[in-house]
């Protein structure tokens, strides 16, 4: 019998975009990551975990947390690094995520903010194992409307009781929606991504800065969940009409070109300290797999507050709401299990 791994993938540059430039918001240092990491491996030692892969990194996450390895750090799993060379871009999150599928893990804990955990889930859903293949995320990001803020410890031991099979998946583990981008009528044929918040249209033409805080040139938002205490694009679907994780459907928001042209003008917390007005000309409830047209001609999508596909007027681009389209550990259902069931009781 194989023994319980978990993998851990740390974004060492996480939270390092324009909008903490930007917006009043602080930077979280390689030693707190590094603690971050020690505490969810820790957590997950005590609740059964034998093993963990970890993504290695340039950024010195490896490097300072091997020190603590060399000093016999107690009360940890067994540490091993994932086989792969680093490049410190985002195809370090790809690679990582399918060799931790490959080798077995049972779950992967994600550090990052909601950029990195659209990363993993998108390579996840593209080697076909979103359902099968669970993610636990913890909030290090700018901002962060999908990774909840959590003690990592908590984390680590609901993950770790998940990952060594003392609660069932289906108490253990819960399904997400995601927005599907699809781009039709290029040179290079179609193309496809993921949103696992918001898929926002504006009218740039270029990616430039990738992270996207300049209110006056959205177009469209369309969003897989909006709650109403988020930050960052989807607040302002969730101040604006609330869907909540775990309901059926999505929203889609058409901005006006100005206050003039709007039906009404929201002023919303798009990152750290930063509230702007946001001017709303119609919205409208996602159903799952029925597929939107984008009214814009040519512009960027912005993918979870980072652009990342532009378009131009030849292009047709197509929202579509998918449900149960990957799972993520229950925190909070775990650790209510954990008490009803006396699993750490000695």
């Amino acid at each position: 019998m194989s023994q319980p791994t978990l993998g851990i993938i740390a974004n060492p540059v996480s939270a390092r975009d324009i909008r903490r430039v930007v917006a009043n918001a602080g930077n979280l240092q390689i030693t707190d990551r590094v603690n971050i990491v020690l505490r969810v491996l820790q957590a997950a030692h005590a609740a059964g975990v034998a093993r963990a892969l970890v993504m290695p990194d340039r950024g010195g996450i490896r490097a300072l947390l091997e020190r603590h390895l060399k000093r016999g750090e107690p009360g940890l799993p067994a540490v091993e690094f994932v086989d792969m060379e680093p490049v410190s871009t985002v195809d370090d999150t790809y690679a990582a995520t399918r060799l931790l599928q490959r080798a077995g893990v049972a779950a992967i804990v994600v550090l990052g903010g909601d950029g990195t955990h659209r990363a993993v889930v998108r390579e996840l859903v593209a080697e076909g194992v979103a359902a099968a293949l669970p993610i636990a995320g913890l909030s290090t990001g700018t901002n962060n409307a999908f990774p909840e803020m959590r003690e990592p410890t908590i984390t680590g031991l609901a993950a770790g009781l998940y990952a060594s099979g003392r609660i069932a998946p289906d108490e253990a583990l819960v399904a997400n929606k995601l927005i599907e981008v699809r781009i039709d009528g290029g040179k290079a044929g179609p193309r496809r991504d993921i949103a696992i918040v918001d898929a926002v249209v504006t009218h740039d033409r270029t990616v430039g800065a990738r992270a996207l805080w300049k209110t006056e040139t959205l177009s469209a938002a369309y969003l897989a969940f909006a709650e109403a205490e988020a930050i960052g694009l989807s607040a302002i679907g969730g101040l604006l009409q609330p869907v909540g994780r775990r309901e059926a459907g999505g929203l889609a928001i058409q901005l006006a070109a100005d206050a003039r042209h709007a039906l009404l003008t929201l002023n919303a917390p798009i990152a750290p300290g930063m509230i702007k007005p946001v001017p709303i000309a119609s919205w409208q409830r996602m159903v799952a797999d029925e597929s939107l047209p984008i009214a814009a001609r040519a512009g960027t999508v912005a993918l979870d507050g980072e652009r990342e596909l532009g378009f131009d007027a030849n292009e047709q681009v197509m929202m579509t709401l998918r449900e149960r389209a990957f799972r993520t550990v229950d925190v909070a259902r775990c650790m209510a299990a954990a008490a009803r069931d006396g699993l750490l009781r000695s």
